[in-house]
């Protein structure tokens, strides 16, 4: 990837989402939003993993191509490119509880490039940037409202 590519990425975020033993339904509706997110260009998928964590702590990373039964994100496989480590699954890995599986998406905002090319053009450069739970944001309308 070439200085002037990088230059027209938007963000890259992450998020590790958890699914304790038995509670995890997958029923498609997840691949069908990545897939309808993706398809709009809101999102690129850079990555997309699941951790396996035994009951002892043994973690197991795999590629969403290693599952042929996932058909939906089949179509976002040559978006993929794979960038987590081993040593990165290790790390995540930290926050999950023995038994559990966990997915693991990196995503480039694509929808922000446009405008952090433009900044990055003008001279400017990210010095900070966050979220802001959603619970938070519902407390504060909440505390505003009363």
């Amino acid at each position: 990837m070439t200085d002037a590519s990088m230059d027209e990425f938007g963000p890259v975020d992450y998020l590790v989402i958890e699914f304790p033993v038995g509670q995890a339904t997958f029923n498609g509706e997840m691949a069908a939003e990545l897939t309808a997110l993706t398809e709009a260009g809101v999102i690129r998928i850079l990555d997309l993993v699941v951790i396996v964590k035994d009951d002892d702590g043994n973690i197991e990373g795999f590629e969403i191509d290693d599952f042929d039964e996932i058909d939906e994100l089949r179509a976002l496989e040559t978006e993929i490119a794979e960038i987590l480590a081993a040593d990165d699954l290790e790390h995540l890995a930290e926050a999950m509880e023995p038994g559990t599986t966990a997915g693991v998406l990196v995503w480039e905002n694509t929808w922000a490039a446009p405008f952090g090319a433009a900044a990055r053009r003008a001279g400017g450069q990210l010095v900070a940037n966050g979220r802001i739970p959603i619970q938070a944001i519902a407390a504060s309308i909440e505390a505003e409202g009363a």
